[in-house]
Formats: structure tokens, sequence, C-alpha cells
């Protein structure tokens, strides 16, 4: 405990000296999440970092792409990730050549990507969404048939909701975190803890978010448990999530709907390791001119679309 609360202190002194702001996704650990300036899902934590304007510095505690969006969206700041190992399988998943065979496959099909893709993906889409505004982003689009990746079951929710033609690029991407969920596990689980509300991520089965009582991304999840008269809630999403819902909830319970379902490249980033980064300023985020000037519009095209 005095090792942490020691390096606590010597981040908030590196925070100041060097104009720094902290983001964190909610997945993170969560000493990570309280010596953080602000926390939630990557888009929205980009976003705020926009408003900083007196940050110089921002650390992204969390996963490439999301340091790669902050990039993205705050050009004139410096963006660093605290582990270079802190990679998401599933935006591997889809590397551009890939995407760029898919887009000669389907020509003139419009391309939505997930945010949780690499930068250089991104240049090559139309659009991009979150798993928050998915929807709204092909429904706003004059097309009744769209590419959507990495995440196939985030796609098979789109189609659901939309009535339109959602194809998976690829056919087989998906969250090793999410797939860890599986209908016969949750449904012992509701049985377990009568009158708890189940909430699940679109990126889990459908077997899954169809028999939950509400689906969305962590940032809706968090609203919602917010507005909720109910006080159980069971979390079909990362664990580490469950600190944040705790935390900021005292008088409701929260349920993991698997207790294993653990992001090991979330966990990566460790105190110590966000310390050394802000020290040394190390492991800055850099992307070719290029690449991030097409990827910004793919994510300001989402803003338009979703306001």
């Amino acid at each position: 405990m005095r090792r942490i609360e020691e390096l606590v202190e010597k981040i908030k002194a590196l925070k100041r000296e060097k104009k720094a702001v902290i983001l964190a996704h909610n997945y993170q650990r969560a000493e990570v999440q309280d010596v953080a300036d602000y926390i939630g899902d990557s888009v929205g934590l980009s976003r705020r970092a926009m408003e900083v304007e007196d940050a110089e510095v921002i650390l992204f505690s969390a996963v490439d792409f999301m340091a790669e969006t902050a990039a993205v969206l705050n050009p004139d700041k410096r963006v660093l990730i605290p582990s270079r190992g802190a990679r998401c399988p599933m935006a591997a998943m889809l590397p551009v050549d890939t995407l760029l065979e898919y887009k000669r496959r389907y020509p003139g099909v419009p391309v939505v990507l997930y945010v949780n893709t690499l930068a250089e993906a991104k240049a090559e889409c139309d659009v991009c969404c979150t798993s928050a505004n998915a929807v709204e982003v092909v429904e706003a689009l004059d097309a009744d048939t769209v590419l959507l990746g990495p995440d196939r079951n985030l796609a098979r929710y789109v189609a659901e909701k939309t009535g339109k033609t959602v194809i998976p690029v690829p056919g087989g991407g998906f969250c090793p975190v999410h797939i860890l969920f599986l209908a016969e596990d949750v449904s012992r689980v509701k049985r377990e803890n009568p009158g708890a509300v189940l909430m699940a991520h679109p990126e889990c089965d459908p077997s899954v978010w169809r028999a939950a009582d509400f689906v969305g991304s962590t940032s809706q999840m968090y609203r919602f448990v917010k507005s909720s008269g109910s006080s159980s809630f069971i979390v079909a999403t990362e664990v580490g999530f469950l600190y944040r819902l705790r935390r900021d909830n005292p008088g409701k319970r929260f349920i993991p709907a698997y207790e294993d379902a653990v992001c090991v490249n979330m966990k990566l980033n460790t105190l110590e390791k966000i310390y050394l980064a802000l020290r040394d300023e190390k492991y800055a985020v850099k992307l070719p001119e290029k690449v991030a000037v097409k990827a910004r519009e793919a994510i300001d095209r989402m803003f338009e679309l979703t306001g």
C-alpha cells in the first residue's frame, strides 16, 4: 500500500510539472482509474481531451487504438501510452490489406469501422462508429447494405436493429473477452440473482444480448445504472468496469456475468508504467500525417451523423 501511495504522489507531481492529463478506460485496473483525471470509453475520453485546453500531454491508459484515436483528435498534444504491449487483439484482426480486399469485393458499399481499429484502417473507411452509436450511424447512411468491422457480433446487433444488410469485415472478427460470455452461464447467474437487471455489451454473442434487459456500451451502461430504479445488476462486459460502477453507485449491487472476463492487454498498464511514461515522456503515439488526416475525417463524419 505504501508503494502505491508513493507512486500516486509522484504521478500527481509529474502531471502538474508537465501539464499532463491522464485518461483511463473503464477496463483499467482500479488503482489506475483512481489516479486518472477522466474515466470512460475510448471516443468519449478522446473528445474530453480535446476540451482540456491547458493540457500539453495526454497519457492514455488503455490499448493501442484508443491512444491512436486520441492522437488523431489532438494533433497539437503529445499523446503517450504506458505500455507498448497493450494492444487490442480485435483491432489487429482487421489489417488494412484485408479491408482493401473487402472494398474491392463490394465496390460502392459504405464502409463503417468500429473505433476498435487501428488508424491505418480508419483512414480507409467512410465513417467510424462506437458501440454506443453504431446503430445510429448505420441508420443515417443512405444505403441498404454496409460493411462493418471488425466485430462480427456488433455487426449482427446493428443488422438486427436497423433491418439493413450488414456485412462483417472480416467475417470472424471478435473481442476475446466478450466471447467468453455464454448464454447458459448468464442464465445461471440470472437464476441465482432473481430481480437483477442483466446488462450486456453488443460485442457479446447474440444469444447473450438477446437475453439481456439492457444492451449498450460501457458509457451507456453507466448512465443506465444512474437512472435506473433497480438495485442489482448483472454485468456482461470486462470485469474492470465493475470497480467504477461500485465506486460511483454505493447503494447498488453489481454481479459479474463471468468473473474471469479479463482483458489482459488492458491490465498491462500499471501505476509504475504510468509514472515512467510521464517521467520520461516515452511511448509517444506517432502517426503518418496522411493516415491521421484521413482517420480524422472518418471520426469527424461520425460526430456529424450523430450530433
